[in-house]
């Protein structure tokens, strides 16, 4: 397990599929503001790859989230579009409702900076969000990411289109 101050990054486990599908991929708004494509029913016992890791996959690795007191589930975290040649990659992550606004995503992203830079070697991470998404807008500023652009009306959300903000970090930049 990978370790913050607050939370761990973990293998999926198979008890952590049905609380992700409920409590992140099966609420509508939330997968709709966090995916790049329209929102779809995952039905039970499916294959998703969102959910159901496949460690051959080249160029993504998925944890699932929990707090180091406890163990418990509290969302999911990516390290998506690897590349491994330009050595760079991007940074996703999911909190369960209940776990958001706890400083969880602060410490997932300097986790997965570790991942990125020290573990894989990488030289350049990058994440984009929706420009109103104003806490992973600070999680990545606190992680010494730096807004280098905004696309505007980038993304189809729920019947309108949204400018999303470009943030990167390079490893010399990372500040541990």
């Amino acid at each position: 397990m990978l370790r913050g101050s607050k939370v761990g990054l973990r293998a999926r486990h198979e008890d952590d599929i049905p609380i992700l599908r409920v409590e992140l991929y099966n609420d509508v708004v939330n997968a709709s503001r966090a995916e790049g494509w329209p929102w779809r029913p995952i039905p039970p016992g499916s294959k998703d790859p969102r959910l159901v890791v496949d460690d051959k996959q080249e160029g993504i690795v998925r944890f699932s989230v929990v707090e180091l007191e406890g163990d418990t589930l509290v969302g999911s975290a990516t390290l998506w579009g690897i590349d491994s040649h330009n050595r760079c990659a991007h940074i996703g992550l999911g909190l369960l409702p209940s776990s958001r606004g706890k400083g969880y995503g602060t410490d997932v992203v300097a986790v997965l900076c570790h991942y990125g830079f020290v573990v894989r070697g990488l030289q350049r991470l990058q994440i984009e969000t929706l420009s109103d998404n104003a806490a992973m807008l600070r999680a990545a500023e606190r992680n010494g990411f730096v807004r280098e652009g905004v696309l505007r009306s980038s993304a189809w959300v729920l019947g309108e289109f949204l400018d999303e903000v470009l943030l990167g970090l390079l490893a010399q930049d990372w500040k541990p």
